[in-house]
């Protein structure tokens, strides 16, 4: 028996989800095909995933290649017209088993539609298959899916539906398991993860969801949070923040622009001011806490005054992680009849962000010398700090266990110890 190869672009939720889709995949007895989990966060991603289609059509020939993800779901004919493609599958039938069970044996070519992907704004429920962790030492835990909020250049609520939010106790129970594989460190998932909890009974938010996995799960040593709104961030979190040290102090913030202006043709939920008010109060509560960031390089409309407002957030957030998009218009978005800048513009500015980010993180680890750090190791020469700074080691060590070590310095990205 073959097993099918997967590819996995984007996200870590699509990581996640390539993980439950090998797992329905073995259940069904799916053999031989390739499966391409796609991301459409820009044009850029689409243009991606079609290289990689072909690539690995070259790779496995005659082989079904199967095409899922939310590039699939929002073009799905994009992908039906090319000629490597055999089925595209949406979002919410990927993770069904029945989908799997159809494409179990390699003649299902023609037996059913080649486009399968239904309406993800009916979808009123997260996926109920959940896995018991992937990696080594840090497990990824969906806990939300799909986004409410219509922010103009963003086409992902179309491929991933309206939020929608796993009940906590399934969470926790998740999360014991993981703990009793020898899982070190959690990360609890989501498209937009502050918004977790709006549809389920009482309307809890994130920051009860942390407290209650911290208090009913004592064993796990660390929890860590993916990307969040930080305008969106109740006071439960931050009381998390303040008293909680297995949370991990790093947050990813979706922040996209440092502009009033050009965050309100975002039609984001935040200002200027916000995000800078947000991340004092959390270095506060968290003096070792640090931020990464998402910011969009070259918005429609943006001038280079407006630009510079967005490079000097980086300075004034105290931001470390930088994770810079060039602004790529995604058709049907609102972003993308606005007036565009040109590419060079765009990529000049991309640039000079990316740059600036490069600073942040030098600076962040030249402090880091002499300092001792908790360390959870992934290889026998890397691990990572409750920063998530990555940290390579002089010598061999056991793997997936938290150690304490020195740091003696730092060679490109990642600290030495």
């Amino acid at each position: 028996m073959k097993p099918p190869v997967f590819s996995t672009l984007g996200c870590r939720l699509n990581a996640y989800e390539t993980e439950a889709m090998k797992e329905l995949a073995a259940a069904a007895g799916v053999e031989g095909a390739v499966v391409v989990n796609t991301c459409a966060v820009t044009a850029e991603a689409v243009r991606k995933a079609k290289q990689e289609i072909r690539r690995l059509a070259r790779e496995n020939p005659g082989a079904p290649v199967i095409v899922t993800g939310c590039a699939a779901q929002t073009e799905p004919d994009t992908f039906a017209a090319m000629p490597e493609v055999t089925r595209v599958i949406g979002n919410h039938e990927k993770m069904q088993a029945e989908t799997w069970t159809s494409l179990r044996s390699a003649d299902f070519i023609g037996q059913t539609e080649k486009v399968q992907v239904n309406d993800i704004m009916s979808v009123k429920e997260t996926a109920g298959h959940l896995i018991d962790g992937f990696g080594r030492v840090r497990a990824y835990v969906q806990v939300q899916n799909g986004c409410d909020h219509r922010c103009t250049f963003c086409i992902i609520p179309f491929g991933r539906g309206n939020s929608r939010s796993v009940p906590a106790g399934v969470v926790v129970e998740q999360i014991k398991r993981l703990v009793d594989k020898g899982f070190q460190e959690v990360v609890l998932t989501g498209v937009d993860l502050t918004s977790w909890g709006a549809d389920l009974p009482a309307e809890p938010r994130l920051g009860d969801l942390v407290m209650r996995i911290l208090k009913l799960v004592p064993d796990l040593p660390r929890l860590r949070i993916s990307s969040i709104d930080s305008i969106e961030a109740d006071p439960m979190l931050m009381r998390a923040i303040a008293t909680e040290p297995r949370l991990m102090p790093h947050l990813h913030l979706s922040l996209q622009a440092g502009d009033d202006m050009i965050l309100k043709r975002m039609k984001r939920r935040h200002l200027r001011d916000d995000a800078i008010r947000f991340c004092e109060e959390a270095r506060a509560l968290r003096p070792d806490m640090v931020f990464g960031a998402d910011i969009i390089a070259g918005f429609p409309t943006e001038t280079e005054e407006m630009f510079a407002s967005s490079l000097k957030l980086v300075e004034d957030c105290g931001l470390t992680f930088l994770h810079v998009f060039p602004f790529s218009p995604r058709k049907g978005t609102p972003a993308a009849r606005m007036p565009q800048l040109t590419g060079p513009v765009i990529r000049d500015r991309a640039a000079r962000l990316r740059a600036a980010g490069d600073t942040a993180l030098a600076r962040h680890l030249a402090a880091q010398r002499g300092q001792t750090h908790r360390i959870l190791t992934e290889t026998p020469r890397m691990g990572r700090t409750e920063q998530f700074t990555e940290v390579a080691f002089a010598a061999d060590q056991p793997e997936g266990v938290i150690l304490q070590a020195a740091i003696l310095g730092h060679e490109g990205a990642r600290l030495m110890a």
